[in-house]
């Protein structure tokens, strides 16, 4: 079975968010301040994870026609248990129900200055763990999530190198979007993350939250009569 859908989330949108970690604004360097925008984003940079991407764990995803990576983006959803619209950061943490630890896949691009719709919203590219009540994270900014590619550590990725922390991106993303009870936001991914590729087992890990744990599989091939 191909990518097994989550229904516990399937309520809600996904959001996720780019250049939140220091590691990846630094890693761009000069190219954030070139054209076409010519500056540092001011504001969170977000795109949604469509129904189709959302998958669980155990989960086999198969790539894109044509693909022979992904980039693993090991990272923290934070699922809204009421709606956050206009929250301040200190009222943030009170929107919270639960943490969810996620792998948002991404094919290799060079670029965010044009809709990622192919390389971001294929099939099963959003696999989603266990949510973990808010109550049992004392501290977001502790958080750490691991990739371990073939039982190799690949990474690591963690929410104290946020440009903005949990409540601070809680309080700008609800400036202008109302986030809904159900919908997750996802913290943040690295620029160019470790990459999988067809054949492989990845795990993200993380020891707050749990972790998951999927396949990567070809290209299904479609059938012709």
């Amino acid at each position: 079975m191909h990518a097994p859908r989550n229904p516990a989330l399937q309520t809600g949108t996904v959001y996720g968010v780019v250049l939140n970690d220091r590691g990846s604004v630094e890693r761009m360097g000069a190219a954030l301040i070139e054209a076409p925008y010519k500056a540092e984003p001011k504001a969170p940079i977000l795109y949604v994870k469509p129904a189709n991407t959302f998958a669980a764990d155990g989960a086999q995803v198969s790539l894109p026609d044509g693909a022979e990576k992904v980039e693993i983006g090991a990272t923290v959803g934070l699922v809204m248990g009421r709606p956050a619209c206009r929250v301040a950061a200190h009222d943030a943490p009170a929107c919270i129900a639960s943490y969810v630890v996620a792998a948002d896949l991404s094919l290799p691009h060079a670029s965010y200055y044009r809709p990622a719709i192919r390389e971001k919203c294929f099939d099963g590219s959003c696999i989603l763990g266990a949510p973990v009540a808010a109550s049992r994270v004392v501290d977001p900014a502790g958080l750490c999530v691991r990739t371990v590619i073939n039982g190799v550590d690949a990474d690591q990725f963690e929410l104290a190198s946020l440009v903005r922390s949990v409540p601070e991106l809680l309080r700008d993303v609800s400036g202008f979007l109302t986030l809904s009870a159900g919908d997750v936001l996802l913290v943040g991914v690295k620029w160019q993350a470790p990459t999988a590729a067809p054949g492989d087992h990845v795990s993200v890990v993380s020891d707050v939250l749990g972790k998951i744990q999927f396949s990567i599989v070809p290209a299904r091939r479609q059938e012709t009569a």
